[in-house]
């Protein structure tokens, strides 16, 4: 029974058979050209030709879709391929062109939930680390959704979905960090904190972090909004990424001098102290697994301790912040069953070079006679030893 597709067993054997250097070059029959390319075109798309196909789908009006039987599943699925598609900086600035970022954007205010959600995740990867899909992203009013959806959607996935999108879309971005503080950005992310989701709160306190190390100014905002007792709460969290996030933030707001207040920090002085100190006997009580998971957080107490009080903390003299062979490279568990073609020829070539050297004599002096002469020498040699 013949198989559907291309016969992909046969289309390898004869690539190879083609391009092994065992045999002259061959001019393809027609057949065989028509055959090869039936071949590769059936696996292949064109991106852009596709991206426009998404794009009139976003255009068309949610009420037309419905009618037409288009389910948000499916329109999950198209944001799905899309957000492949994006990946390519290329082809995330071609979105613009083809006039599909304008109508994405719209998908953030869509009436599904999932829908905004994988809209934010859509743009998130469309600007991130890509300074011009920032910029055509804020000139299209990009931030005002995604701000509304981060501070205000009653889904708690949508909210986390747009504030990383935000955090994509501002970082190392001067005009969005500046439309993002103008915006009351700040007090959004102070709510963040108050949930009781762990996903929302890492994304929010990485942001903070980033944003006050960017700009020292900031920690003045922050202090006055309250966020050092929020980041002091958060530190002692069950969940271990949120407590290092909320370390970072503290650590970040202890290094500035520009308020001469430790960042708001000196306040709360004596909980900070309590704090660290539970965390410091909280780790002294880790087994050596735990110890090794926790080796971000331990060095952020200690730094923590010895920005706020000018000395280390015990987890030095416990012998708990550098644990032996920590830092040691992995072991080398491939080169005991695998080596690679240079190493082994390297070893070879080492070996014969050795070889010769030993089979050479290194002779001092005229060269010895030849013939029965060297044998004679050879073996006074012998005698003599």
């Amino acid at each position: 029974m013949a198989k559907d597709g291309p016969d992909w067993d046969g289309l390898l054997k004869w690539s190879i058979a083609h391009s092994d250097g065992t045999r002259p070059t061959l001019n393809l029959s027609e057949e065989d050209r028509r055959w090869f390319m039936e071949a590769m075109q059936s696996q292949s798309i064109d991106v852009i030709k596709r991206m426009k196909e998404i794009t009139l789908v976003m255009q068309t009006p949610e009420q037309v879709l419905e009618a037409q039987g288009v389910t948000a599943s499916d329109l999950e699925d198209m944001l799905d391929e899309l957000q492949e598609h994006v990946e390519s900086i290329d082809t995330a600035n071609d979105l613009h062109s083809i006039g599909g970022l304008v109508p994405l954007l719209g998908y953030l205010k869509n009436s599904h939930t999932n829908i905004r959600a994988k809209a934010a995740e859509v743009v998130s990867t469309i600007v991130q680390n890509n300074p011009r899909s920032q910029q055509l992203v804020m000139e299209a009013n990009g931030l005002e959704p995604l701000l509304s959806n981060f501070a205000s959607d009653p889904d708690v996935t949508v909210r986390t979905k747009a504030l990383g999108a935000i955090s994509s879309l501002i970082r190392h971005n001067k005009p969005g960090i500046s439309a993002f503080r103008l915006a009351n950005g700040y007090a959004a992310l102070r709510d963040a904190l108050g949930t009781e989701s762990v996903r929302f709160q890492r994304k929010a306190l990485n942001l903070i972090q980033y944003l006050v190390h960017e700009n020292s100014s900031d920690c003045n905002v922050v202090s006055e909004l309250g966020f050092p007792r929020i980041m002091l709460h958060l530190a002692s969290s069950e969940d271990g990424e949120v407590r290092e996030a909320a370390l970072r933030g503290l650590l970040e707001l202890a290094r500035d001098k520009s308020g001469g207040n430790n960042g708001g920090l000196r306040e709360d002085d004596e909980k900070l102290k309590q704090l660290l100190e539970e965390r410091i006997n909280d780790i002294s009580a880790m087994s050596p697994e735990d110890l090794g998971a926790a080796k971000e957080e331990r060095q952020l107490v200690d730094s923590l301790w010895s920005t706020c009080y000018k000395e280390p903390c015990s987890l030095r003299e416990k012998g708990l912040l550098a644990l032996p062979d920590e830092d040691a490279p992995p072991p080398d568990v491939a080169s005991e069953h695998f080596e690679p073609p240079l190493r082994g020829w390297a070893r070879t070539s080492d070996s014969m070079s050795s070889t010769e050297k030993q089979e050479t004599p290194l002779l001092l002096g005229p060269s010895p006679p030849t013939g029965g002469a060297h044998t004679q020498v050879t073996t006074n040699h012998q005698a003599e030893e």
